[in-house]
C-alpha cells in the first residue's frame, strides 16, 4: 500500500518543494522507494510490441499499476522487466527476474535506502485486439475512489470497443496539494449522478485556496482527458503536467454527445485580477496525432501543443455555448493529413478526448464556478474500405 507523510503545504511551497516523490512527502536523502522505469527486453521485439518504445514506460510518481501493452498473440510465460528505482531502493522480486504473467499482474516491493520506506506496485501485461466497433461509446458509468488515500474519483472505460482499463486521467491529484481538505465532491472534477442518461462527468472551476495564491496557481478548471496526469510536473510545469492520448487504430470522423454548461460570474487572470469584459468559455476537442516522430521517437501532446503539434492529423474542438439543459453537439474532425492505413493498423496514431470548464484553465484564468456537465459521447469513426 502507498504510504503516506502528511506534510503542511506551506511549508512545502516556502521550502522550494516543487518536485514530488512517488511516496508523496518531503524527502530526506535515502527515503525514497519508487519505480521511475520499466522495461523490457525480448530477442523478438516486434512479436510482443507494435513499437520499440512500448517496451520502456516511465512511470508516473502517483501510479502503483504499470501496465505494457502488447500484441494478442505475444507470448507472456517468461518476461523479465528491468526496473530503474529511485537511488539506493531495492526491490522484490530482483529486477531481471523472470515471471510468467500470463495469469495476471506480478506485485513488486520496492524498500528504501534506510528500510523504513516501502511501497508495492503491480506489473501487468494488456493485450490489444482491435476495436469492435467504429463507435467509441464514452458514458461516464465506471468510476471509483482513488485506493491511496479515497479522496477524489477516477473512472475507467469496460466497453467492448477496445477500449478499456484506466485510460482516463484528471487533475484532481493536482489540486489535493493545494485543498488536500476538500471532499471527494468538491473536487474539479466528479460524477454527476442526474446525467442525460445514467451518470455523467461535473466538471467544474475550483478556488485552490491560500496555497494556490502562493504558488501562483489561483484555479483548477475540471478536466477529464484520454490519456496520463503527471503529478511531479503539476507545480513546476503545469502544462507538462498533462499527457494527452492514447493509442488508437479507427479513423475518427465526428465528436458528438451532450453537455450543459454555465460559466462562473467573475472571470479573473493568473494574478487573480478580475476582468469585468470577459466571459468564461468551456472546451469539448477531440485530437488525433501520429505517436511517433520521423526518428521513432514516442510522442505524447501536452498542454502546451495539444492544438498545435506537427504530429497532429485530425481536430474536433467546441467551445459550448451556455445551456441550463441537456444539449446535443456534433462536431466533425478536420483533417489536415491523409491517414496512413498501415500505420493505422500498427496503432501509430493515437487519439485524446477532451473536456473542460475553463477553455483557459491551463494557464489558471477562468472564473470560478464554471460547470460544465458532459455525458452520452461519441466518437463515430470510418470502415477501411
Amino acid at each position: 500500500m502507498l504510504k503516506l507523510r502528511i506534510f503542511n503545504p506551506f511549508v512545502m511551497a516556502l521550502s522550494c518543494c516543487l518536485l514530488l516523490s512517488g511516496c508523496f512527502k518531503d524527502e530526506p536523502a535515502g527515503t525514497e522507494c519508487d519505480i521511475e522505469v520499466v522495461s523490457i527486453e525480448v530477442e523478438n521485439l516486434d512479436e510482443v510490441f507494435f513499437h520499440p518504445t512500448d517496451a520502456v514506460v516511465t512511470v508516473p510518481a502517483e501510479s502503483s499499476s504499470i501496465v505494457f501493452e502488447v500484441r494478442r498473440q505475444a507470448d507472456l510465460t517468461a518476461l523479465a522487466p528491468v526496473f530503474r528505482l529511485t537511488p539506493g531502493a531495492t526491490i522484490v522480486p530482483e529486477s531481471g527476474t523472470v515471471h510468467d504473467f500470463s495469469d495476471g499482474p506480478v506485485v513488486y516491493t520496492v524498500t528504501s535506502e534506510d528500510g523504513q520506506w516501502h511501497r508495492t506496485y503491480e506489473v501487468s501485461f494488456r493485450r490489444v485486439t482491435q476495436m469492435k466497433s467504429t463507435t467509441l461509446a464514452l458514458d461516464f458509468e465506471h468510476f471509483s475512489l482513488e485506493p491511496a488515500a479515497q479522496k477524489f474519483f477516477l473512472w475507467t472505460e469496460e466497453g467492448d470497443d477496445g477500449l478499456t482499463g484506466n485510460v482516463w486521467a484528471t487533475g484532481n491529484p493536482g489540486f489535493q496539494l493545494s485543498m488536500g481538505s476538500a471532499k471527494p465532491d468538491a473536487y474539479p472534477t466528479a460524477p454527476y449522478a442526474d446525467g442525460y442518461d445514467g451518470a455523467a462527468v461535473c466538471l467544474t472551476t475550483r478556488d485552490t485556496g491560500p496555497f494556490g495564491i502562493m504558488a501562483g496557481k489561483r484555479l483548477a478548471a475540471g478536466n477529464l482527458f484520454l490519456g496520463e496526469f503527471d503529478l511531479a510536473s503539476a507545480l513546476k510545469d503545469a502544462l507538462r503536467a498533462t499527457h494527452f492520448g492514447i493509442p488508437f487504430d479507427k479513423q475518427p470522423m465526428r465528436l458528438t454527445g451532450y453537455y450543459q454548461y454555465q460559466p462562473g460570474p467573475k472571470f479573473q487572470d493568473p494574478k487573480g485580477k478580475i476582468v469585468a469584459d470577459r466571459t468564461d468559455e468551456a472546451n469539448i476537442y477531440a485530437v488525433l496525432f501520429r505517436n511517433h516522430d520521423e526518428a521513432g521517437n514516442a510522442v505524447v501532446l501536452y498542454g502546451d501543443d495539444v492544438k498545435t503539434s506537427p504530429q497532429i492529423v485530425a481536430l474536433a474542438d467546441i467551445k459550448p455555448a451556455p445551456a441550463g439543459e441537456w444539449t446535443y453537439f456534433d462536431i466533425a474532425f478536420d483533417y489536415y493529413a491523409d491517414i496512413d492505413l498501415d500505420l493505422l493498423e500498427q496503432r501509430g496514431y493515437s487519439l485524446t478526448v477532451v473536456f473542460s470548464s475553463s477553455v483557459a484553465g491551463a494557464t489558471f484564468e477562468g472564473a470560478i464556478g464554471s460547470r460544465l456537465l458532459v455525458d452520452q459521447v461519441r466518437i463515430i469513426c470510418t470502415e477501411e474500405e
